[in-house]
């Protein structure tokens, strides 16, 4: 169903929202006219079958002698014959059962080739069904993503919207102050996060002979404002005497630090495991792994094809399920075998200190806690199996000094398998280190020792730590 908006919600909504409204509405209506086509067969109709009988009529028993008394004086027993051949062919194949063979040669004097032929037109029959098959598959997929796609840029502009804030004095007071440092100010829109934190996009170049550095530029922000300002994504050098937007952003509470351990099956230098941590607004930090198939090369490519397209989608502003939903419709459709890849994803929101963390057939994650540890797992299917896909999330709150570790299957496939969550407790309930890449190393070094041989599959760890800005 459409979402139609009311008078009352036209009153307050900008025009370019409501022209995004439309672009959304057009696309869930083609999504919609996508799901109403012809969707997956998987019989032939009776249409299809009559066609197939007088493909083989055609070919084989137009000038035959008996022609008429098999399709005219006995046109029913005929395609009786021919229905019990096409069930024989469908149970057994190529190979039909000793009594249809027996029976279709007391009938027909061209038994051997009209079986040829019968053969031939109901292997291309199946052909035919199984591209319907895909083609409509394709179609469910598309509707998907369109239909995704118009909920998240509607959701996505409503939110805009809200997030706009108009302070005059505010404004006002950034382009006099920063005027008389040497920083001319063209723009200024002033957005409220989804946390409630300040997001600041000042439009602005140095006046001429000024010489002013981002680092200087935030604290002047942060002394005009009252509120700690961090220049994104931009650490060092200066201002230049071009206009340029950059982009303040309300200093989160938290950081994170984080480190990689990882070794490929038999020792290869390649791993069939990927991973990824970036930064993205609104204080938000994600960290990933993903699990190729096998391992390997192969391997390597898949889950480093589901890590840069995850990157991707979640830089562009798509929610974490809804990315991961987007590239498991984008490898399932168009693909004769099935490659699959998991996903782990963990999404740490530093202004309040929570984690969300959303699983795609991966293995379990830790979170250590001082010497507690909670063990989170998940039943879901990997990206690349099915076209719906299940996407498990779990949310924590996490504290100053808190762990989040991520494994690969390398890592508890290494382990008894009775007793591979237990034993990996141990192990981080063990260690005492507080640095990040040491401990992804320690995990892996005891889970090594204790397989004590060359790792059977690529192995994984990744460990993320939070610490409060003092």
């Amino acid at each position: 169903m459409i979402k139609q908006i009311d008078e009352e919600e036209v009153l307050h909504i900008s025009p370019y929202v409501l022209q995004i409204e439309k672009f959304a509405n057009s696309l869930k209506q083609l999504s919609n006219t996508f799901l109403q086509l012809e969707g997956e067969k998987n019989t032939l109709t009776n249409r299809e079958i009559e066609d197939m009988f007088l493909t083989v009529r055609d070919a084989v028993c137009v000038h035959c002698e008996k022609y008429s008394w098999c399709w005219e004086d006995n046109r029913i027993h005929t395609y009786q014959m021919g229905y019990e051949v096409l069930a024989a062919i469908e149970n057994y194949g190529n190979e039909l059962n000793v009594e249809i063979k027996r029976k279709l040669q007391a009938r027909c004097v061209q038994a051997p080739r009209y079986l040829r032929e019968m053969l031939k037109v109901f292997q291309d029959a199946k052909h035919n069904m199984l591209w319907e098959k895909r083609i409509a598959s394709g179609r469910e997929g598309c509707a998907i993503q369109l239909e995704t796609f118009a909920d998240m840029i509607r959701e996505e502009s409503r939110e805009l919207e809200d997030s706009i804030v108009s302070d005059v004095r505010m404004e006002k007071k950034l382009e006099t102050e920063l005027l008389k440092i040497g920083i001319r100010v063209l723009y200024t829109t002033i957005l409220l996060n989804a946390e409630g934190k300040y997001e600041l996009y000042l439009t602005a170049c140095a006046k001429k002979g000024a010489s002013i550095s981002y680092k200087e530029f935030a604290e002047q922000v942060s002394a005009i404002t009252g509120k700690r300002m961090v220049a994104q994504d931009i650490a060092h050098g200066t201002l230049g005497s071009d206009f340029s937007t950059t982009i303040f952003i309300e200093g989160p509470a938290y950081y994170t630090l984080y480190g990689i351990a990882r070794i490929g099956k038999d020792c290869e230098q390649i791993s069939g495991d990927n991973f990824m941590v970036i930064d993205l607004p609104g204080g938000k930090q994600c960290i990933a792994v993903s699990d190729g198939m096998g391992s390997g090369e192969r391997a390597s490519q898949e889950s480093g094809l589901v890590v840069d397209l995850l990157e991707e989608l979640l830089k562009a502003g798509y929610p974490e399920k809804t990315a991961i939903q987007m590239i498991n419709t984008s490898l399932v459709m168009g693909r004769e075998e099935i490659h699959f890849s998991t996903v782990d994803l963990c999404s740490f929101y530093l202004y309040s200190g929570k984690c969300k963390i959303f699983k795609a057939g991966a293995s379990s994650t830790f979170i250590k806690r001082g010497r507690m540890v909670e063990h989170l797992n998940s039943t879901s299917l990997p990206v690349g199996v099915v076209q719906k896909l299940e996407v498990d999330s779990i949310e924590r709150q996490l504290d100053h000094g808190d762990f989040v570790i991520m494994v690969t299957d390398g890592i508890m496939d290494a382990l008894p398998v009775a007793e591979q969550d237990i034993i990996l407790e141990t192990i981080i309930k063990g260690t005492d280190k507080n640095n990040a890449k040491e401990m992804a190393h320690h995990i892996l070094e005891q889970v090594l020792e204790w397989n004590g041989r060359a790792p059977l599959d690529d192995m994984t760890v990744l460990v993320a730590s939070l610490w409060r800005f003092v």
